[in-house]
């Protein structure tokens, strides 16, 4: 079966002035300028980076995105070529347990992963919409093409190295976040006091997530010692895994799964600073510290004086690092954020508010408030449910394909990811999004339908 990147190859012609058209028709307002420092202290030297640049549309310099991130996470900047203070526009990194082979894998897969599940011919806001389920279809096909990799070389590395990764998309004023694990990423905006764009898949911290790992089949508890005294955290057992998501992770079982949490927002036009950050600042310090220790500095020392505030609180526990972006309105090239008031603080609730895709005169007043508005929002761990239902425009060339891994489907070859779904009563089962039979599998191990590792002929 080919993949879907060589079907666009042959079916997906667009005319190049169309597209660039369409873009400058959505771009309703300057884009901001993006500058962003990062800093590391390695304990275990399990940090990886990539670097690299794409273009949307071939030839068209405002579809452009970069990617840079700090021990991790990944973060995608979309939009014109302006990042500056820096030689080198992007950068990604993954930071792994217990060996390096999952961090190594999702580094040189995973955004192409995202990307390949991506429909083409979009404008910038149907490409916006089309993000969330491309991500959860990308966080799930690298899972799922590491673990088989591991089985097939160094089938110990596999079964026992994991990774948590977040992603960072940054489209104009619109932030994309895209998580599993328990790093995080924080926004401090303009006069809007600091929310967290991630959650935390701590087994300790995430009732509703030990709730789904014990009706999948996992087993949750401390570690025990002699005398049954037990210790520690929560950890997932086989394996003694304390996430409930990740990428990898085999010895633990599949319903440790990688299906990211998703959160996207629309920054006001007073522009904000991302941090983001692995454990090892968490476990020190709390979001709002983390915000005021940084705040009126650039982002690179921004980045280092996080880092210097984690090390003082807590030592050299674990990998520590952070990296800051700031995302800068074109008429003001001075981010740092300045320290919110106490009125702003006490009604931070107000600031963040989901858009009505219709209302243009809406989001343009909510802008000039310099509120935050909230787009999306989904965190469920059901293949089905993340995935949706299919639209005309996600199949091409009148070829069915896998909506995880992307492959050609034969129109009596797919399986409905709706198909024999408890949780998804109101959907057809015979309506798509559709899965080859490998992802199905995957899909009925996470959610506890058979034995992870056993594959239904």
């Amino acid at each position: 079966m080919g993949s879907r990147v060589d079907r666009y190859e042959d079916h997906d012609l667009v005319p190049l002035a169309a597209l660039i058209n369409r873009e400058l028709r959505n771009e309703k307002m300057e884009r901001p300028t993006v500058r962003y420092g990062s800093a590391a202290q390695s304990r275990k030297g399990e940090d990886y980076f990539l670097m690299k640049t794409c273009q949307r549309v071939a030839g068209n310099p405002s579809t452009s995105f970069s990617v840079f991130g700090q021990n991790l996470f990944e973060i995608l900047y979309v939009g014109e070529s302006n990042i500056v203070d820096s030689l080198c526009p992007n950068i990604e990194i993954f930071d792994g347990h217990n060996g390096s082979a999952a961090a190594i894998f999702s580094r040189d897969h995973l955004l192409n992963y995202v990307l390949n599940a991506m429909p083409r011919r979009l404008g910038r806001d149907e490409w916006l919409h089309a993000l969330p389920r491309a991500l959860v279809a990308g966080f799930v096909k690298t899972d799922k093409e590491f673990q088989a990799k591991g089985t097939d070389s160094r089938p110990s590395a596999g079964k026992t190295s994991g990774t948590t990764a977040t992603f960072v998309i940054i489209d104009g004023w619109t932030v994309t976040v895209a998580s599993v694990g328990d790093s995080r990423c924080i926004l401090d905006a303009q006069g809007a006091g600091v929310s967290i764009l991630t959650v935390d898949h701590r087994l300790e911290e995430n009732a509703e997530e030990r709730e789904r790992v014990t009706a999948s089949g996992g087993e949750v508890g401390r570690l025990s010692i002699f005398g049954g005294t037990e210790i520690g955290p929560l950890r997932c057992w086989p394996g003694g895994l304390c996430l409930s998501r990740s990428i990898g992770d085999m010895d633990v079982g599949e319903f440790i799964v990688p299906i990211p949490y998703v959160k996207q927002v629309k920054l006001s036009s007073k522009g904000g600073r991302l941090i983001i950050a692995s454990d090892g600042v968490w476990d020190a310090l709390s979001s709002e510290v983390a915000a005021k220790s940084c705040h009126g500095l650039p982002a690179e020392l921004a980045a280092r004086l996080v880092v210097k505030e984690t090390l003082r609180a807590r030592g050299l526990k674990d990998d520590t690092t952070c990296i800051v972006v700031d995302i800068i309105p074109p008429d003001n090239n001075k981010l740092p954020p300045s320290p919110p008031s106490e009125k702003h603080n006490k009604l931070k609730a107000l600031f963040f508010r989901k858009k009505s895709w219709k209302s243009n005169k809406l989001a343009k007043k909510l802008s000039a408030m310099g509120i935050v508005e909230e787009l999306f929002e989904e965190g469920s761990a059901m293949l089905a449910e993340r995935l949706g239902n299919d639209e005309p425009t996600a199949q091409t060339g009148g070829l069915f394909t896998c909506a995880v891994c992307q492959a050609d489907l034969a129109p009596n070859e797919g399986v409905s990811v709706h198909a024999g779904s408890i949780f998804s009563v109101s959907s057809k089962p015979w309506q798509g999004p559709f899965l080859c039979s490998d992802c199905r599998d995957k899909k009925d191990a996470m959610e506890g339908k058979r034995p992870s590792g056993v594959r239904v002929v």
